[in-house]
């Protein structure tokens, strides 16, 4: 993924867009390239920089010093952002302060943060990571660190020492609108076809059939421009249009901060493809070509002896690898909904699901040393009744509400069963027909043969599965041709049992299979017949011998990378904003989110999140997984599941580098991060208003007359006060202040 970042001279910035294209075609011409305007950088991009970055003044030779021309120098900064966060040095002045932002005051000896009354809690987290880069970078990890509310007094020294350090205390202006505060607004898509450096208006429907591999178009979305480059176009054709846009921006009157993203077909991202009405998704651009794109990454970085050790990256799946499960041992509950009640399931019968119901699944179990935990799950049959499947979800969402929300509630459908559901069952069969009242009178009303399992007749069952989170056996038509030389087989007659064993299936297999044969029909003597050597009985039992398969059945499983999203309702339609390079950290506790690793769907939803929002979880799911089926071709039928901060499952912890001491901490995303990086609690002091209450101006004041009583200079902490050479005071009388009702203010008295 080249990019450039745009903070030099223009013929640098020009230099910088053709070096990128050049390295993009050395790479196989298939990497996304960005624009990056200095200020203005992208999520993506400062994701790659965790905690943050700080643009330093002047140019490349600046950047270095020696050591013993290093001298600390005090800094303030304004941190924005509530993931991707935005650190800019602002001039050490209490001008720079406002009630809006959240800012950070690095000095040799501490650190403070100061958090304007008006800022986001979210921001306010965000900066206490930086405080932590800062203080290891800059302080060898050893400093104090000082939190500032802006009205809110959390520690009378702090809050005077930080004050001190601004000439003394006085009210904070407003903030003044500057152009980091211009936010472009996102305008409706509009397409342009690019001809020999020509920019052309396309006032039609956007389609993906639009796009022509043999030209380059720019797709101008207002805050943000995309440049899509056909498969075929020339290297040429290509810098011509990049010299095209930057001509539009200039014509357009847009700020020369404009992102700019370029695209190559067949390797569009999700932001991209969600700009048009329809996409239709192809398998042409798969893992790998991606695998293709990292090897010649690998292999120039090796010609500079750059490490490279890790940056490649496996497309095949590892077939051997056993997923995240929930832990064993524990009790499975299973109802079947018949009309408006639920049947539990005996015992013996756990683990048979037919296709014409719907079932409750609860999993009760501990993990470690840990409370009880829950997996509440409903499972829909292929053939299963629209009531059913509606009264599935009611009483599975009340069941839901009774625990309190506690347990992980999830949505599956026959035929994708994750696999930390199918582990619960040894064996899991899925059989024909169903059992319930409501299936049984659709069958009848419809004059349709039930075709519902019975231990006396004649089945034929698939077995496939090779461990016990894959398991996964299936009743068949009981046909010839419904046999495969890679499963194995159990044929069920009146009058017998048989295992079939294809040629080319697994020692695990055949285990298994004699596994599922007990569970059906228990203590009932088994014939086992080897591919081949079938006799009479075995094919008359299907309707006499034909031709099957014996070639494995391709499922085309890629392996996806996860991504976490943000998202938005906007006139009815979902508008998701992804979060690039995800942590734990970016599950706030405000928030909702959505994690989709393609076999699974996620809504994760933090304890700070209203209790009637938490209720539509499911709703913002299935809107999320329309948008991805159109856009990212996952299938409709994919596991969906609500998730509660507290209450992560181990299948959705895996996903992140997880701390579970963090679940133990409550309140919101501050007092947490703030809990987790420097063990402090933020306790709320007393309400006062924006500019300072009377504790905040009393705690300044006792402060400030240290600083100008030498004799109690042996009675304060280790912290120094402010040098003489950087600013010196003149005692004074405290009196009313005509402009800023507070004591006198140095701005109104001035410093000596």
């Amino acid at each position: 993924m080249p990019t450039s970042c745009i903070d030099v001279m223009q013929d640098e910035a020009g230099t910088a867009a053709i070096k990128t294209i050049e390295l993009d075609t050395m790479l196989g011409g298939r990497a996304v390239q960005h624009r990056e305007p200095q200020g203005y950088e992208s999520d993506k991009f400062l994701s790659y920089f965790k905690p943050c970055i700080i643009p330093m003044e002047g140019g490349f030779a600046s950047g270095f010093k020696k050591p013993e021309e290093e001298k600390f120098e005090t800094r303030l900064y304004i941190c924005k952002g509530k993931r991707a966060i935005r650190v800019k040095e602002v001039p050490f002045s209490r001008s720079s302060l406002n009630h809006d932002d959240v800012f950070i005051l690095d000095t040799e000896k501490k650190i403070y943060q100061f958090n304007g009354a008006n800022s986001n809690i979210q921001e306010r987290a965000k900066a206490l990571e930086v405080i932590q880069h800062l203080k290891e970078k800059y302080h060898d990890g050893v400093c104090n660190v000082a939190i500032v509310d802006d009205g809110k007094l959390q520690a009378e020294s702090d809050s005077g020492e930080f004050w001190v350090l601004f000439g003394g205390f006085a009210p904070i202006g407003k903030k003044a609108t500057s152009d980091d505060d211009v936010v472009l607004e996102t305008t409706a898509p509009k397409l342009y076809s690019i001809n020999n450096g020509q920019l052309k208006l396309e006032d039609i429907v956007l389609t993906k059939s639009i796009l022509e591999n043999n030209k380059c178009f720019l797709l101008d979305c207002g805050a943000e421009l995309f440049v899509w480059v056909g498969r075929v176009t020339q290297v040429e054709d290509r810098k011509t249009a990049s010299a095209a846009v930057e001509k539009f921006i200039i014509k357009e009157n847009r700020p020369k901060t404009t992102r700019i993203t370029q695209v190559i077909q067949g390797y569009e991202n999700h932001t991209f493809k969600s700009k048009f009405e329809s996409w239709p998704v192809s398998n042409t651009a798969g893992n790998a070509s991606t695998e293709e794109g990292r090897i010649k990454v690998t292999a120039l970085l090796k010609q500079k002896g750059v490490d490279v050790k890790g940056i490649s990256k496996s497309s095949a799946p590892v077939n051997d690898e056993v997923p995240p499960l929930l832990d064993g041992g524990g009790k499975p509950e299973v109802w079947c909904i018949n009309g408006s009640a639920k049947t539990a399931l005996p015992k013996e019968e756990l683990g048979k699901f037919y296709s014409g119901d719907c079932y409750i699944v609860l999993y009760t179990y501990h993990s470690g040393d840990k409370k009880e935990e829950f997996y509440l799950t409903y499972w829909i049959g292929k053939h299963s009744l629209q009531e059913d499947q509606e009264m599935v979800f009611q009483m599975t969402n009340t069941l839901w509400n009774s625990m309190k929300g506690r347990p992980v509630l999830g949505r599956i459908y026959q035929g994708k069963e994750p696999p930390q559901f199918v582990a619960l069952f040894q064996p899991m069969v899925i059989l024909k027909g169903g059992i319930s009242s409501g299936y049984k009178k659709f069958v009848e009303e419809k004059g349709l043969k039930d075709e519902t399992y019975c231990a006396d007749g004649i089945a034929l069952i698939r077995v496939s599965g090779t461990s016990v989170h894959n398991n996964k056996t299936l009743q068949v038509d009981a046909v010839s041709m419904s046999l495969s030389s890679t499963d194995c087989f159990i044929l069920q007659s009146k009058n017998a049992m048989f295992i079939w064993i294809g040629n080319s299936s697994s020692y695990e297999q055949q285990q298994w299979a004699g596994k599922v044969a007990e569970f059906l029909k228990p203590g009932v003597a088994v014939k086992h017949c080897k591919e081949g050597t079938e006799n009479s009985t075995f094919w008359s039992a299907i309707g006499g011998k034909q031709n099957y398969t014996s070639k494995n059945v391709s499922t085309d499983v890629g392996i996806r990378e996860p991504h976490l999203y943000t998202f938005s309702l906007r006139n009815g339609k979902l508008e998701v904003t992804e979060v690039f390079n995800f942590s734990q950290d970016d599950l706030l506790t405000e928030d909702t989110m959505i994690l989709d690793t393609h076999s699974e769907v996620f809504v994760w939803m933090g304890q700070g999140v209203e209790t009637k929002e938490k209720q539509k979880a499911f709703e913002i799911g299935e809107k999320y997984v329309e948008h991805a089926v159109a856009f990212e071709g996952i299938s409709p039928d994919v596991p969906l599941y609500k998730v509660i901060e507290g209450n992560e499952p181990c299948f959705f912890r895996t996903y992140f580098s997880w701390d579970s001491t963090r679940s133990v901490i409550h309140g919101n995303s501050f007092e947490k991060k703030l809990s987790v990086l420097f063990g402090m609690r933020s306790e709320g002091g007393p309400k006062s208003s924006g500019d300072g209450g009377p504790t905040q101006r009393a705690s300044a004041l006792a402060a400030l007359s240290s600083a100008l009583n030498p004799s109690s200079q042996g009675k304060q902490s280790d912290e120094r006060p402010p040098s003489s050479d950087t600013i010196s005071f003149r005692p004074r009388v405290a009196t009313s202040c005509c402009c800023c009702r507070t004591v006198q203010c140095f701005d109104c008295r001035g410093i000596s």
